[in-house]
Parts: C-alpha cells; sequence; structure tokens
C-alpha cells in the first residue's frame, strides 16, 4: 500500500475515533503511537521511542516530554501529546521549555488529529513560536503527504528536513499575506502603493477610497500576467514524448488525418499544468495529443496518465483514473470547470511520485 492510502486509511480510523476517546492516555495509545508506527518507527523500541523522555527545565528536574525519538542515543524529535478534543495553542510554551533543554531540531505537538511541527529557524536552539508545518489528519491535502513523508523513518535526512522547513515557513507565511493582502488590502500595503502614485495626504479616507481600486489593480494584474504566461507557452511549447515501454502500434492508414492540438486544449492543458506544480516540476507535467482526446502525462510516460481530455462541439470531457486506472467521466460547461477536480488530479499524481 502507497504511503498516501496508508495515510488516508489512518485517516479513516482517526475520525471513527475521535468521539469515543474521552483522555490523553487513550489517545496516546490508539491514535498517536500508531501514527508514529506509520512513520516507520518501532514505538515499541525505547531506544528509538522512548515515552516518559526526560527534559530538565532550568532548576526544575525530571520534567518530562511525552515521546522522544531517537538517533544514534540522541533525540532528534521531541513529541508532545494531548487529548484529541483539546485545542493545541495554549500547549505551545509547554514544547518551548522541553526543546531548549535537548539536543532535539524538531518538535511536534499533537492531539492526535491535528499535528503542528516546529524547529528552531529564528534563534538556535529555540523553538519557533509558529508551526513550520501543518498536518490535520481530518482534512488531508494531498499536496502536503510528501512533506510528511519526510518524517517517515525510512527516508528521514536531518539537513534536507531542516532545509525543507525553512521554505516551507515562509512560502507558507507569503502565501497567508498574499492571499490576506488580495482580498483585503492593509492600510500600510495601500500606503506602499500610493507612495509612489499619489501626492497627496494619505488621510484614513484616502485610504478608504483607494481600497477597492488597488484590490481590483492586483488581482487584474494576477490575472493578466497568467494570460501572458498562458499564451507565450501556447506558442512555443513543444514537448517531446518518450514512453517508458516500446508498444505495438497499428499501421498508420495513408490517409490518416494529422492530428491537430486546439488552442482549448493547450489552455487546458496548461491549467492542469499549473494547478499540479505544487506536487511535481511543471516540466513533468507533459501531454500527448490523440485524435479523439489529450492525454496529459507524468514525465512524459503513457502508462502515468493524470487524466484525457476530450473537447468537441457537442460535449467537453474530463476523464480521471481511478486507482486501477478505470475511466472516471466528468462533464465540462468550460475548460475552466477542471478545477473543480483539483483534489481529483492531485491524487492520480501523488499515486505516481
Amino acid at each position: 500500500m502507497d504511503f498516501i492510502d496508508q495515510v488516508k486509511q489512518f485517516s479513516q480510523r482517526v475520525e471513527s475515533l475521535k468521539n469515543t476517546i474521552s483522555t490523553e492516555e487513550a489517545t496516546k495509545t490508539s491514535i498517536i503511537m500508531p501514527f508514529f508506527s506509520l512513520l516507520g518507527y518501532d514505538v515499541f523500541n525505547p531506544q528509538e521511542f522512548i515515552p516518559e523522555f526526560t527534559a530538565d527545565v532550568g532548576i526544575k528536574k525530571g520534567e518530562k516530554v511525552d515521546y522522544a525519538i531517537l538517533q544514534d542515543g540522541q533525540p532528534i524529535i521531541l513529541i508532545e501529546a494531548k487529548w484529541v478534543g483539546a485545542h493545541l495553542e495554549k500547549h505551545d510554551s509547554q514544547l518551548f521549555r522541553y526543546f531548549g533543554t535537548t539536543k532535539a531540531k524538531f518538535a511536534i505537538l499533537t492531539n492526535g488529529a491535528h499535528f503542528k511541527f516546529f524547529t528552531d529557524l529564528e534563534e538556535k536552539n529555540k523553538m519557533d513560536e509558529k508551526p513550520f508545518f501543518e498536518f490535520n489528519m481530518l482534512d488531508i491535502k494531498e499536496n502536503q503527504i510528501p512533506e510528511l513523508k519526510k518524517f517517515h523513518k525510512s527516508v528521514f535526512n536531518l539537513s534536507d528536513v531542516l532545509s525543507t522547513a525553512e521554505e516551507l515557513k515562509y512560502v507558507n507565511e507569503f502565501k497567508l499575506r498574499m492571499g490576506s493582502e488580495l482580498q483585503s488590502p492593509s492600510d500600510e500595503y495601500i500606503k506602499l502603493f500610493l507612495s509612489s502614485v499619489y501626492s497627496g495626504q494619505k488621510t484614513q479616507s484616502v485610504i478608504e477610497r483607494f481600497r477597492p481600486v488597488l484590490k481590483k489593480s492586483l488581482n487584474n494584474f494576477i490575472s493578466e500576467m497568467m494570460s501572458d504566461k498562458i499564451k507565450t507557452a501556447l506558442e512555443t511549447e513543444h514537448t517531446p514524448i518518450v514512453e517508458s515501454a516500446p508498444e505495438k502500434e497499428m499501421p498508420a492508414e495513408k490517409d490518416e488525418p494529422k492530428i491537430m492540438t486546439t488552442r482549448d486544449e493547450l489552455e487546458a492543458y496548461f491549467i492542469i499544468k499549473n494547478m499540479l506544480r505544487d506536487l511535481a516540476p511543471v516540466s513533468d507535467i507533459t501531454y500527448k495529443d490523440t485524435e479523439s482526446y489529450m492525454n496529459v502525462l507524468y514525465k512524459n510516460n503513457v502508462r502515468k496518465w493524470v487524466c484525457r481530455v476530450v473537447l468537441t462541439p457537442v460535449q467537453s470531457t474530463l476523464i480521471i483514473p481511478d486507482e486501477n486506472k478505470k475511466e472516471q467521466k466528468f462533464t465540462l460547461e468550460t475548460i475552466y470547470d477542471i478545477e473543480k477536480y483539483n483534489d481529483k488530479l492531485h491524487e492520480v499524481l501523488t499515486r505516481y511520485l
């Protein structure tokens, strides 16, 4: 079973158990320990996964953190566990105290359903106030699965995860800030733009007057930029197809019509390509056109098809393979309806990673 399938199966377990668990200890044994077992750790081997790890804090001796994952006899990950119904925010300070007393570079705060991953990006040996990564077992986002898998025992690499942590932290914060500004530009953001285009006094009434103007401008700019990129790509894109293994093909008829990839097909391709860029490099998402449909592929491999797009004057259809490569067909009113199937396309691509 692939890792993503194991995580989804575990998610169902958490969903079915969460309302029946009333204590922290029950949460630990029924959800939290099995989760780290899912990540490949032997939770019954104290040389690898030790419960009640001693983490002395200042003059306080005998302070214990719920679990520690060891590597070469030293803690690399500290884990603070809470009841599945607890809100995690109020417990951050407790784990914060533990972090500075050990050699661990990562700390995980969890209630079995929600996992917060911390490190010390801001100041060495001092746990950051904000997590660099959060994973919600009850609301799985498939683009987060590869990041979670980096904590699997079989692939865990301290330097690689630290590098990823720094990128994730700022990517997430920038995305949140940009999204917030696009929806409702802040006073500071408006003043920044007004400083170079408006010479009058920047009173609150002026700021309020320009708020919807800036919002419209920002969103128009992004739309135009994406449109230009698509237009350029449509004019220049050419991706050769290399199949994973030779397959027998019927000889072509002499009067076989030439396959023409339409502008709508290419635009659909670039919509899909852009949707999947958080899982794989855009260069790995390719296509092969046929007379009846356009095949969107992973790494030019026809055996790893992500979807098929059928665009005709009568009806447009998106075809997505299930786990058994059985076709699932979805009618499209416009090619932009493809975005409605973002989760399904992510699920398919994740199976190939």
